[in-house]
């Protein structure tokens, strides 16, 4: 079996001089704040953003509008349920005083017939 073959340290050394000099090139070679493409593409990013920032605003007032018109919904519904109360506990207070004037009329209408029967009763006695 061979012995493994490793590069020569002035090889090593070449090739990390080769790297740095490429990064080096690659650092100077990128585009400066005044070149026209990075420009366009910095305006681009910035109308996506105000747009996305106008679409977000856009939603969060639609839901705004939506929560009020239910809470508007909600607060007309508890007011009818109020309302269909009140006219319940009308009725209900109207029947109650129904029941209490046929109930004085039964009380009214016996009490007469017994006064009847009394004063009959006494006019044989008499009579």
């Amino acid at each position: 079996m061979g012995k493994f073959k490793e590069a020569p340290l002035g090889d090593r050394l070449g090739s990390a001089r080769a790297a740095r000099q490429a990064t080096l090139a690659r650092f100077q070679a990128r585009t400066t704040e005044d070149d026209p493409a990075l420009v366009a593409r910095r305006a681009a990013r910035q109308a996506i953003a105000a747009a996305r920032t106008t679409r977000l605003a856009e939603r969060e007032a639609e839901r705004a509008e939506q929560d009020a018109a239910r809470l508007a919904r909600e607060a007309e519904a508890r007011a009818e349920e109020g309302r269909l109360r009140e006219i319940a506990a009308a009725e209900e207070t109207e029947r109650v005083a129904e029941a209490a004037r046929a109930a004085e009329m039964r009380q009214a209408e016996q009490k007469a017939a017994r006064d009847a029967r009394y004063a009959a009763r006494k006019a044989r006695q008499r009579g």
